[in-house]
């Protein structure tokens, strides 16, 4: 199916240049190929949220700040 969709052109020479790396003839198949891996990664971030959801109160209270704890002890390690 045909549709018009509107693009920068900076997004687009970066899309031409991809297609021409994987040897495609245009950019429908990369735009194809990234909407497929942004659709799967959004299900399964919506589906780790509902798990960890699903999780709340299972923990003791003690085991709640134990994690918590180490949770932030690892957050003072993270390097941006």
């Amino acid at each position: 199916m045909r549709t018009t969709i509107e693009l920068p052109d900076n997004l687009i020479g970066v899309l031409h240049a991809l297609a021409v790396k994987k040897g495609y003839r245009g950019y429908s198949k990369v735009i194809k190929d990234a909407l497929d891996f942004y659709l799967k990664e959004n299900e399964r971030r919506e589906m780790r949220k509902e798990n960890v959801l699903m999780m709340r109160g299972s923990w003791s209270q003690t085991e709640a700040e134990e994690i918590r704890a180490r949770l932030e002890e690892i957050r003072k390690n993270w390097k941006i």
